[in-house]
């Protein structure tokens, strides 16, 4: 049971690793842009896209997290 709840811990934090850079890199729509009548929420720039330099750290959680749900399985 501990080895399971580890396993699931350890995949819920891997994702939360994954996931918190895209969050926190910024606003979408530029609220400086005076020619369209409304906001967008089109980036002004082409996003940083997915490395594995970067993100190695919430996928090793995450597949040590499965490696621990299916060995107690």
């Amino acid at each position: 049971m501990a080895v399971t709840l580890l396993g699931a811990l350890l995949v819920l934090g891997g994702l939360v690793l994954l996931a918190t850079p895209p969050i926190w890199r910024g606003r979408l729509s530029d609220l400086r842009r005076t020619s369209a009548a409304e906001p967008t929420l089109e980036p002004s720039r082409p996003g940083a896209g997915f490395s594995l330099k970067e993100n190695w750290p919430g996928l090793a959680l995450v597949v040590l997290g499965g490696a621990l749900l299916l060995v107690d399985w």
